[in-house]
């Protein structure tokens, strides 16, 4: 007779893969997971937590949580992907119905206002980001996040500045929107005051750039 197999939970150090629930009793679990998760961050911070602790607030046993996430960096990819969805819609939203320099400018002013915000008001995401900087993959999803957002603004001053070189206005879009969310990790860990000018200043500093691109030279006839 042929030998009857268990299947083993998956563990930190095999491959990663990431159980997608399509019942409601498994998206239920699911999103009571990540609710754990994310308040145990925002208590301890990401280096802190440990996936025993986690299966333990939320109930389950450690072999059903490593069903559906196989080690802590899932966990902290899925919170931070749905952070970055959040903020794509605030980003396309508010970019797409730009036509012209004054509607530029106080599209992305608001938009860094409310990204402050929106960061003040969830204190797990400093230390999602804490845990992306140590982890070459979340970081490799943190940079490809700003080139999305970068792109949407780049789309937005080319608009406003049809004449600009299409590449420079990329590539200085994209490094806005990279030092905007280093800004805003260097402003949530400051004093609420201290933070506000930080944010303020480089505010001032990137608008002078998205509302003076470079322009392409064009040959003399």
């Amino acid at each position: 007779m042929r030998k009857k197999t268990t299947e083993v939970p998956e563990r930190p150090g095999s491959e990663p893969t990431r159980r997608n629930p399509t019942q409601q009793r498994s998206r239920e679990r699911q999103e009571r997971i990540l609710a754990v998760a994310t308040q145990l961050i925002a208590t301890k911070g990401s280096d802190q937590v440990k996936m025993s602790e986690i299966a333990e607030r939320s109930e389950i046993s450690i072999g059903s949580l490593y069903q559906y996430f196989p080690d802590k960096s899932s966990v902290i990819r899925t919170l931070a992907e749905r952070y970055n969805a959040q903020s794509r819609r605030c980003i396309e939203g508010a970019l797409s119905a730009v036509e012209d320099a004054q509607g530029l400018r106080t599209a992305y002013a608001q938009l860094l206002d409310l990204y402050y915000e929106i960061v003040l008001a969830t204190p797990a995401m400093r230390d999602i980001w804490s845990g992306m900087q140590a982890d070459k993959q979340l970081l490799e999803l943190e940079l490809e996040e700003s080139r999305v957002a970068g792109a949407l603004l780049a789309k937005a001053m080319l608009r406003v500045n049809p004449d600009s070189d299409a590449q420079q206005v990329a590539d200085a879009a994209f490094l806005i929107w990279q030092l905007g969310e280093a800004t805003m990790r260097l402003a949530i860990s400051c004093a609420p005051e201290e933070g506000r000018r930080l944010v303020d200043v480089f505010k001032r500093m990137s608008l002078r750039e998205i509302m003076e691109p470079v322009t392409i030279n064009m040959p003399d006839s």
